[in-house]
């Protein structure tokens, strides 16, 4: 998957009629992870050793784009920040595609609701649909419907290398809510007070958490997602970050469920997170 080049223009894409709804179940999760990076072979040197990540090309003809795998399976890709992303002074960062029924409808629906199209919707042959698009606060993520076949399973929680946990730092985290519920089906499981933080929303859908939604702080530049993806253990991740010349910008700290979290900035500026069930 690759957003390849982002159109600043908002757009109303045209929707396409006489098409199968594919995956019914995966309608509104996260199903993909991509870093648009300055440096793909720094970052991928990077995010191996921290990680512990694996790496094979997309095979994917005329494009350079290469998948972070656990196992052999992908889990994540990387490819270089498009030059007109740049030119928008859109630093290296991890992006989510999130799965729908309709790439091109629900890109529109985001436009209504005061979103933004960034990248209109286009075919990646073999594989599927996609568009870059944003929220009304501005946070980047992706919309993605695959061509066919059945989705892989998904791994056990807390399996290292796959994601852990999603988390939105929003401009108004009840007003975002209310766009993702509205947008994808997603459920409000908890609150959570933070006190000087404000309220943490835990979302969930068909009965499982997928991530939670905060006001950002002030240290926080802009909204934005952030993807936290599962070590073993979290102070020797802490310290392969720091070797391999990345920043721990917030932790460790423990969470509830006996969850550690770090908060980290890689060598080319992109914000990702860690998490592990043992410090």
């Amino acid at each position: 998957m690759s957003s390849i080049e982002m159109d600043q223009t908002t757009l109303r894409p045209e929707t396409r009629h006489g098409e199968k709804k594919q995956f019914p179940p995966m309608q509104g999760r996260f199903i993909w992870y991509e870093l648009m990076t300055t440096d793909t072979d720094a970052a991928t040197d990077f995010y191996r050793g921290v990680i512990g990540w694996e790496t094979q090309d997309s095979g994917v003809v005329g494009m350079d784009y290469t998948m972070f795998t656990v196992a052999g399976r992908p889990v994540s890709g990387t490819m270089e920040l498009p030059q007109t992303a740049r030119s928008m002074g859109m630093p290296p960062q991890w992006l989510g595609y999130i799965a729908v029924d309709d790439v091109d409808t629900l890109a529109a629906d985001i436009v209504i609701a005061g979103g933004v199209v960034h990248r209109a919707a286009a075919d990646i042959p073999g594989i599927g649909r996609f568009a870059i698009v944003g929220d009304p606060d501005g946070a980047t993520f992706a919309l993605f419907q695959a061509d066919g076949g059945d989705p892989p399973p998904e791994a056990p929680m807390g399996t290292p290398g796959h994601i852990g946990w999603r988390e939105l730092y929003a401009e108004n985290a009840e007003g975002a809510f209310a766009f993702y519920r509205q947008a994808f089906g997603w459920q409000l499981h908890r609150e959570m007070d933070m006190e000087d933080g404000g309220v943490y929303r835990i979302f969930r859908l068909d009965g499982q958490d997928l991530g939670g939604i905060m006001t950002r702080p002030p240290s926080m530049r802009y909204p934005l997602w952030t993807f936290y993806f599962n070590v073993d253990a979290i102070d020797a991740a802490s310290e392969r970050v720091r070797a391999a010349g990345g920043q721990v910008v917030f932790g460790p700290m423990e969470v509830p469920g006996n969850i550690w979290i770090v908060q980290c900035v890689d060598p080319q500026g992109a914000l990702f997170a860690l998490t592990a069930a043992r410090r």
